[in-house]
């Protein structure tokens, strides 16, 4: 067992570690706040885009065939955007990513797909690391600006630099792969179609948005604005995603943290009753010398 003094340090150096816990769980809990806050205010405008291409699309009906980002690439390989962070401690949240992430390739193996006909976009430094130790082909890492500073402009980039390697012919497909944000302890990793467009994958039931009429009028013609709808439809998804990934980060962050720091309190507890008891046999020793002693001299 540890002596009086080795045990003095223990305690302290959990003590510094509880500390650094908790200031990593208060940061967290801060930027949960203010991301959740953002990826919360852009889901109604990303609802309204949907359910309005979803019915310009019903409206202009087998035309909708003709636009080259409704149907499949001429390619075999698909194009994979993966968001995780570019940080660690934070629980299982890449982890639970990952694990989703091989589930869906091996699935694409029992089609008779190889690993060899998948390429990938990262966002985050441990996606990109995961993806390199295990021989995944990387084509664009995205490093600039960091995680923390990704705004619609960084979101729309994106966007388009998907769109035009789907148009480039050598891509059959393009998926995005992030963590959905549900509720403070609630975030699901999830693995959904990017291109082609189709009406199930626009996401939007039947009869939402009743508002719109099939009968106004549109000026521009309704061709004319579901092209130029389309783009900011597909840039609001990668905005969306990347917010929803970084608020789910954030809340798994301050969840760990809030462990950790449990932990800590625990493990100190632990510790000082030990100390305790030591220090009181200590004590106990030296007066059973010195009666001893005394005892001696009589």
């Amino acid at each position: 067992m540890a002596g009086i003094k080795e045990l003095r340090v223990r305690i302290k150096s959990v003590g510094n570690i509880k500390q650094i816990t908790r200031a990593m769980e208060m940061v967290a809990s801060t930027k949960l706040r203010r991301f959740q806050d953002r990826a919360i205010a852009s889901r109604p405008y990303s609802q309204e885009i949907a359910g309005l291409v979803k019915r310009l699309s019903s409206m202009l009906g087998d035309d909708v065939a003709d636009q080259p980002l409704f149907n499949p690439g001429k390619g075999e390989r698909s194009l994979v955007l993966l968001i995780t962070s570019d940080r660690g401690l934070c629980g299982a949240y890449n982890t639970m990513l990952f694990r989703e992430m091989e589930q869906w390739l091996k699935g694409r193996v029992a089609q008779g797909l190889s690993r060899e006909t998948t390429d990938f976009f990262v966002y985050g430094r441990k996606g990109a690391q995961y993806l390199t130790s295990r021989g995944y082909s990387v084509k664009r890492f995205i490093t600039d600006p960091p995680m923390e500073e990704v705004d619609y402009r960084t979101a729309a980039l994106t966007g388009r630099m998907l769109v035009d390697e789907f148009e480039t012919g050598e891509y059959k497909d393009v998926h995005v792969v992030f963590t959905a944000f549900e509720s403070m302890v609630k975030y699901v990793p999830q693995i959904v179609p990017f291109l082609p467009l189709t009406p199930d994958s626009l996401g939007v039931a039947d009869g939402a948005g009743a508002s719109a009429n099939n009968d106004a009028i549109m000026e521009p013609d309704a061709a004319t604005i579901f092209e130029s709808l389309v783009p900011r439809y597909l840039e609001i998804r990668i905005y969306n995603s990347l917010l929803e990934s970084l608020t789910s980060e954030y809340a798994s962050r301050r969840f760990a943290m809030k462990n950790a720091t449990d932990a800590a309190n625990d493990m100190q507890k632990e510790l000082k009753g030990i100390y305790n008891r030591k220090r009181q046999e200590n004590i106990t020793k030296e007066l059973l010398d010195i009666v001893g002693g005394s005892e001696a001299v009589k």
